[in-house]
């Protein structure tokens, strides 16, 4: 478990950030109000995640997550010690486990 530290803005892997994006214009190709609500809705629970990183269930050892509201997608991320590194954004029916080989 790591200390207290200021909250820094969490660090994606290219896949992740890719997802991200991607989802984010799926949305708003059909409305720029969902779309809307999506990204605050992804800056809320990045926040949180940055405030309290260990408040979030864990998968395994390694990786935790934290679910979207309204929105079917989990961030799944890894506290590392200078930062929380976030693995994918990943649509929750979506094959389970397929970002796990990433670093």
């Amino acid at each position: 478990m790591l200390g207290k530290r200021p909250v820094a803005k969490p660090e994606y892997h290219s896949r992740a950030a890719t997802e991200y994006e991607d989802a984010y214009l799926r949305y708003r190709a059909r409305s720029i109000r969902v779309a809307a609500d999506f990204r605050r809705e992804m800056r809320r629970v990045l926040t949180a995640i940055a405030k309290t990183p260990e408040s979030f269930p864990a998968l395994d050892d390694d990786y935790r997550y934290a679910l979207l509201r309204r929105f079917p997608f989990m961030i799944v991320f890894q506290i590392q010690p200078e930062r929380v590194f976030v693995v994918a954004v990943a649509h929750t029916s979506r094959k389970p486990d397929y970002w796990r080989n990433r670093h």
